[in-house]
């Protein structure tokens, strides 16, 4: 299999109906490879227009889809899932182009989107509801679970294809019709997916897709129509309560996984070795350009130094580049605003007191790397304490009672993910009790699990993806009374 694409063969229109269409204005955007500042392609810019021949589109949909058997949703996941399998090399080398993470990890990001696809192949034929007697037994109660209806689905730039995969997959599982809206950076590898599922088999209409690089008259167009039944969006909490603001006006169901600030506390007793790995893992997957990515390293102060210097070492060994190139370890951050907001915050923390381990730079050339950075004796003034830093720095910050630390994990308006580095299990679930977030990662840096359900608290989101309660986002509750 070839680790690259020929850009002849992508896919840069929108989809409606089951068919690849210009916008209706003709106009296009360009998406950038962003370690080379290079354009790989020109997208179908979509407006108003296309949002509402694309919704209308799902809604003619809905009602067959509505009632096609669990068997054949299933079916089509199922060979989704073996599609993208065989596709790995070519989707992960149109994700690395339009996005930057190496080659490695945008493989490993296809095989989680397309474990997504499994599990809820699995899911669409699990659909349960209830059926008993009444208290008074004048009465048979039946539940049964019906499709929420059309959903509008908006996913980030940062896991291109999972976030599609998250979010199809278990709309098409519980018979939903869908308009998709791929983030303007990297709208290819979503239409790659796209295609996917037409080769899969899934009916017209049922999965539409419109590019735009106006979001907002797209999917305002989508939230305003009536048509629309759930919305469910991955993206920042700025933009999250503003979708929330808009989907109030119709009563819409909604799914909203927002920012991150997690904390990633080492207590006294930690392994340092597996604590330092595991810093590894909530720090630098994607870049630091994730919202589970840890943000705030608390460390205690009698192993500060230890710790400190041993991640700062595995930091600085990280190899930065290309992602297409073999050997890269770090790609580029997603564009230059990403790259100015990541030197703004390690500067303000500088000028507050913090120390610089390792990193700190931009290398030159073009692209928009930053070197992975390890700052320490981070005041908690620093701006990069309440601000979600979205890039390869780290920022440790000692502290010396369990009370305090816990005080100044939940000090923060997100609620995410925290991670707890313990050898005692009754610290481990004090803490697990205590962090106010919607998932914990004990002794671990990576909590991302499709059997698992994912999701925050707090200004972190409503909602949770995955697992086996993932589907239930997709499905209305219907009680019907039998008189007897």
């Amino acid at each position: 299999m070839s680790s690259s694409f020929d850009p002849n063969t992508l896919h840069t229109d929108l989809f409606i109906d089951g068919a690849w269409q210009k916008a209706a204005s003709g106009a296009t955007f360009p998406v950038e490879n962003p370690a080379t500042n290079e354009v790989i392609a020109n997208v179908a810019d979509g407006g108003p227009e296309d949002a509402r021949a694309a919704l209308e589109a799902a809604g003619r949909a809905q009602s067959e889809w509505g009632k096609s058997a669990p068997r054949e949703r299933a079916d089509i996941l199922r060979r989704a899932f073996e599609l993208v399998i065989a596709n790995t090399d070519r989707l992960a080398a149109i994700m690395t182009a339009e996005m930057g993470k190496p080659l490695a990890e945008a493989r490993g990001e296809v095989a989680y989107g397309a474990e997504m696809l499994r599990w809820f192949s699995e899911e669409a034929v699990r659909i349960s509801g209830d059926h008993t007697s009444s208290a008074d037994g004048n009465t048979r109660i039946m539940i049964t679970k019906e499709p929420v209806g059309p959903c509008v689905l908006v996913t980030p730039w940062n896991f291109p294809l999972a976030m599609g995969a998250r979010k199809i997959a278990p709309a098409v599982a519980a018979g939903c019709t869908m308009v998709f809206k791929p983030a303007e950076l990297t709208p290819l590898t979503s239409l790659a997916l796209v295609q996917i599922f037409r080769e899969a088999g899934l009916p017209d209409g049922v999965l539409n897709v419109v590019t735009t690089s106006s979001a907002s008259s797209v999917v305002g167009t989508w939230t305003s129509s009536g048509i629309a039944r759930k919305i469910s969006f991955t993206g920042s909490t700025e933009v999250g309560k503003i979708l929330l603001r808009q989907a109030a006006d119709n009563v819409m169901r909604s799914s909203m996984e927002l920012g991150g600030n997690a904390p990633f506390i080492v207590l006294a007793d930690a392994d340092i070795e597996k604590a330092v790995d595991g810093a590894m893992k909530a720090k630098m997957r994607n870049m630091g350009e994730a919202c589970t990515a840890a943000n705030r390293f608390f460390v205690h102060r009698s192993v500060v130094a230890e710790f400190s210097e041993k991640f700062a070492k595995k930091m600085s060994e990280l190899q930065v580049g290309n992602g297409a190139v073999a050997g890269t370890e770090v790609g580029p951050l997603i564009e230059q605003k990403g790259l100015d907001k990541v030197e703004s915050l390690v500067d303000d923390a500088v000028s507050k007191g913090a120390r610089i381990l390792t990193g700190g730079s931009r290398p030159e050339g073009p692209g928009y790397f930053y070197t992975p950075t390890v700052l320490t004796d981070v005041p908690i003034e620093a701006d990069l304490m309440t601000t979600e830093i979205f890039g390869p720095v780290a920022a440790i910050t000692p502290f010396d009672s369990e009370d305090e630390v816990l005080r100044l994990a939940n000090d923060t308006e997100w609620g995410l993910v925290g991670y707890v580095f313990t050898e005692n299990m009754d610290k481990a679930l004090r803490f697990s009790a205590e962090l106010e977030v919607g998932m914990v990662g004990l002794n671990t840096g990576l909590v991302s699990n499709p059997a698992a359900p994912f999701g925050g608290v707090k200004q972190s989101g409503l909602g949770r993806e995955g697992g086996k309660i993932g589907i239930e986002e997709f499905l209305e509750t219907k009680y019907t009374a039998i008189a007897v």
